[in-house]
């Protein structure tokens, strides 16, 4: 063999008896056959066969099969970000005519994809109220395809009934489907309360460092594998090796991770909640809370994220008021390292059910840094929030 085919060729190497406790980064687009009948009869190798480098590999699949095994589900697919998973869950089953209600405190883009790119190939779109069911059982009907959930909800933090929610989507023959970013398979597991997909965006607990975006969907049965897949194909959509092991490096940290965040965001509402500028924390575990008797019963954890809710004439001064932060840095996403602040609009996003009050509210998560250093932010930031009001 000539010196120019040996640099191209790469030798096999013996690997028996290398048992590493790290993933290994199988990087692929051409998947190569030992013959050409192989080659020929591809397609009946199923959803577990590898065929080419955007239908997985055995980085990504071992992901895959991590999370699947934790949503209690029968397969995971992943894509390039969370709404990617929210938008790739609902296009297979939809198409024109159906309608599909979602709930009003969903995240942002998927209102923004429901208005925008649902609506323009004829489905319509509807919004519930997440804690009535009684606003969606007037709501669905026949052609009612997908009832979009997100427990709790987007910034206000509203816990949704998803057992009973799921009895009445099913009695009409729609899917149900739930964002579980906040809590993680870890602390939430829709797929046994009745949901048929949930999403989760990796980009936030799971991957756990804010370097990267993927997301990830898991179904409940079967049925559902097939069309997913095509439509994933159909659409060109993959995630690279590389990105599939940081996750699975951050997969195995995720467990004190969640624990330590949600540890320090409690400390930290004790504070909060004493301040003479706050209206209100908005945390499920929290006692208080609309959602906490649904939480309790349902969730086996919570996450560090919540919302702050500022008394009548006070948010105008919260925004300046960021500056003084030290420890927590201003920016969107949630639960890396790195303890975030970001101020969020609602009304903007609301058709179903009303915000009263001023349209701002404070989203803060927790990251990984010393609880006293986070507790100085948090008190400049009020004296500095009460000294401006």
């Amino acid at each position: 063999m000539n010196d120019l085919t040996q640099c191209v060729l790469t030798p096999d190497v013996n690997t028996d008896g290398f048992a590493s406790l790290g993933v290994a980064v199988h990087r692929a687009s051409t998947i190569v056959f030992e013959n050409a009948e192989a080659y020929a009869s591809r397609g009946k190798r199923g959803p577990d066969g590898y065929s080419y480098g955007l239908y997985g590999t055995p980085t990504t699949r071992a992901l895959e099969a991590k999370l699947t095994a934790l949503e209690h589900g029968v397969r995971t697919f992943l894509v390039p970000s969370g709404q990617a998973a929210n938008a790739i869950t609902m296009l297979p089953f939809l198409t024109s005519g159906d309608k599909v209600l979602i709930a009003d405190t969903a995240y942002p883009p998927v209102r923004d994809f429901a208005n925008a790119d649902l609506a323009r190939f004829d489905v319509e779109v509807a919004y519930y109220d997440p804690a009535n069911i009684d606003d969606l059982d007037r709501l669905i009907d026949d052609r009612t395809k997908i009832v979009w959930c997100e427990s709790p909800g987007s910034t206000t933090m509203e816990v949704q009934d998803l057992p009973a929610i799921s009895e009445i989507a099913h009695r009409h023959g729609s899917l149900v489907a739930c964002d579980n970013t906040w809590a993680t398979p870890l602390n939430y597991k829709p797929l046994t309360l009745g949901v048929d997909i949930v999403t989760e965006a990796l980009t936030k607990y799971v991957s756990g460092h804010s370097d990267l975006l993927m997301g990830s969907l898991s179904v409940k049965d079967e049925s559902l594998i097939a069309p997913i897949r095509s439509t994933l194909g159909r659409f060109g959509i993959g995630v690279s090796a590389d990105d599939a092991s940081l996750v699975l490096r951050g997969f195995e940290t995720l467990g004190v991770r969640m624990h330590h965040a949600f540890s320090g965001a409690m400390q930290l509402i004790d504070i909060i909640e004493r301040a003479d500028v706050v209206d209100r924390v908005l945390h499920p575990a929290l006692p208080s809370h609309p959602g906490h008797s649904i939480w309790k019963r349902d969730f086996l954890g919570a996450s560090g994220v919540f919302s702050v809710v500022f008394k009548p004439g006070v948010a105008q001064h919260v925004v300046p008021a960021l500056d003084v932060l030290k420890t927590f840095a201003i920016g969107a996403s949630w639960g890396g390292t790195r303890s975030l602040a970001a101020p969020m609009s609602v009304k903007a996003n609301r058709s179903a059910t009303a915000w009263s009050g001023d349209d701002l509210v404070l989203r803060l998560s927790v990251g990984l840094e010393d609880a006293q250093d986070l507790q100085a932010d948090i008190e400049a930031l009020l004296a500095e929030i009460s000294a401006r009001a």
